[in-house]
């Protein structure tokens, strides 16, 4: 099986008390492809500038993820600056350049729009309905937004999440759709509005996932450094996604593992800038983990 990912490639520059990076790959789609890829095969629709290096193409492709649908357009390519503090909690934004992104228009290649497994990345609501609107007859579609579509383009929103199986959000994001304070009601409404499972990321308090089963709590993996928080967000949505695809299946029990896969894979990409830790990982080590996440609520 394959998941169809449409996000954002791009280059970030980072900068924390300890170290800083220029232009190294980020982007939605660049952190949820290579997470994913460790259990599936990936297929990416997104737009790269002139700029964008050819050694993270054949990063991707080294890694077996299908790029037919990135487009080169003329200009640069989509750029983020942000800095951390000593907390490395929410960075604070220096720079945002769209470039070649400001004009994206996903066309879904032809032999893309059969695909039963869909992620449709933070970008405009519009255009994930755009996508929604080409692809035939998906199994499950997932989706992932942020504050600022939340505020400026709520109808639109509303809209995707009625044809969307699964949201993954953080609890910010969750508490400005709902327009409530708390989770669990938060949790409700926005089940209301379409998605069959809300899964909300809480980076370091763990995962909750909410269905009309229950609640489900994954927690995250104490790690004594972290370096780079960049696209942990994205690389939980590819891990769980592509362990949900690999499974090939709608069952509650895979998904409450897919919650796990995903922190887990998220917990390695932030030992390390970029996707420089997500580049050398090996599904060995992610099984390690996943049975080390395991006996974190073990009572035996």
């Amino acid at each position: 099986m394959s998941v169809l990912v449409v996000g954002s490639l791009a280059l970030d520059s980072i900068e924390t008390p300890f170290k800083s990076v220029q232009d190294v790959l980020g982007g939605s789609a660049s952190y949820f492809s290579l997470a994913a890829s460790l259990f599936t095969n990936v297929k990416v629709v997104a737009v790269v500038g002139e700029d964008f290096p050819d050694e993270y193409i054949e990063l991707f492709r080294s890694k077996g993820i299908e790029l037919e649908g990135v487009k080169r357009a003329p200009g640069k390519t989509f750029r983020w600056h942000g800095r951390y503090g000593y907390d490395l909690g929410d960075p604070a934004t220096l720079g945002t350049f769209l470039n070649v992104f400001e004009k994206f228009d996903p066309m879904i290649p032809e032999n893309y729009r059969e695909m039963e497994y869909v992620f449709l990345a933070n970008i405009d609501p519009q255009l994930q309905l755009n996508v929604l609107n080409q692809v035939k007859k998906p199994k499950l579609v997932a989706c992932d937004t942020m504050n600022y579509w939340i505020e400026n383009k709520p109808n639109e929103l509303k809209e995707v999440l009625r044809h969307v199986n699964i949201l993954i959000v953080n609890d910010s994001e969750i508490r400005a759709l709902a327009k409530e304070p708390r989770i669990l009601r938060a949790a409700r409404t926005v089940l209301d509005m379409g998605p069959e499972i809300l899964i909300v990321k809480r980076g370091e308090y763990g995962a909750l996932m909410f269905s009309k089963e229950g609640i489900f709590w994954a927690p995250s993996y104490p790690l004594e450094e972290i370096v780079d928080p960049t696209g942990a967000g994205d690389t939980f949505a590819g891990g769980f996604m592509g362990y949900v695809t690999s499974q090939n299946t709608a069952d509650s029990v895979e998904f409450k593992k897919g919650v796990i896969y995903g922190s887990v894979v998220a917990s390695f990409t932030v030992e390390d800038f970029s996707v420089k830790r997500l580049a050398s990982l090996q599904i060995e080590e992610i099984s390690t983990r996943f049975q080390a996440f395991l006996k974190l609520s073990n009572l035996d």
